[in-house]
């Protein structure tokens, strides 16, 4: 699945003072680094930029991380934690509001697009994106760690439309491109919106994709 970032999408769970120095250091090293990487890639991003802005000694950043491929690993699978947090949270209010299958997927696709519409500032970036796009960066356990990432997502989106079609059966639908059709409407809508500095671009392509579900599965 497309990994999204947003600020106010960040499930804070413990207090602040309760957690320690050392992890305040690595938790702030690795917020810069994955807003740096998301704003100019991977590769433009020096450790040395990021020891300055953490205001931190470079013995400072090799205690937490022991090179630039240790942080990206740790950065990756942090963003993949969080992502499942805000789709389960997502997915679960989606859920309770309704027990069929289709209508609760369109308000899933609702509730992300009025999650992207709400973010207080900046485009929403993409780590799996920027990942791919520089993946020869990275070693294969990083590169396995994106596939797995999208399988999972593919996976998510697949088994809710396996759900729909059961209970509204039509032909000739290729479950498995609609599920990745899905990413493409996310990726894609990233793109868009980044290039042409329109922020309200990317909730118009997933209230698009929720139209054509809608079409697909309950045919006016």
């Amino acid at each position: 699945m497309v990994a999204l970032l947003c600020e106010n999408c960040t499930k804070g769970t413990v207090m602040e003072s309760r957690i320690s120095k050392g992890e305040l250091t690595r938790g702030r090293i690795l917020d810069l680094a994955e807003e740096a990487v998301l704003q100019k890639g991977f590769a433009a991003t020096s450790i040395d930029e990021l020891i300055a802005a953490a205001e931190i000694t470079k013995s400072g950043f090799f205690y937490h991380f022991k090179d630039k491929a240790h942080l990206a690993k740790e950065m990756f699978q942090r963003y993949l934690e969080r992502e499942d947090e805000i789709f389960e949270e997502l997915e679960g209010r989606a859920d309770e509001l309704s027990d069929d299958p289709l209508h609760s997927t369109l308000i899933l696709i609702k509730l992300f697009a009025e999650m992207f519409e709400n973010i207080p500032k900046n485009h929403p970036g993409c780590l799996v994106a920027v990942y791919c796009y520089q993946h020869q960066l990275f070693n294969d356990e990083i590169r396995e760690l994106n596939v797995a990432s999208l399988l999972r997502w593919r996976n998510v989106y697949r088994t809710r439309l396996d759900r729909i079609i059961e209970k509204y059966p039509v032909e000739n639908v290729d479950l498995e491109a609609l599920s990745d059709l899905a990413l493409t409407f996310v990726e894609g809508g990233i793109i868009l919106s980044k290039t042409l500095d329109d922020r309200e671009l990317l909730p118009r392509q997933m209230l698009l994709f929720r139209d054509y579900i809608r079409r697909i599965f309950s045919p006016v």
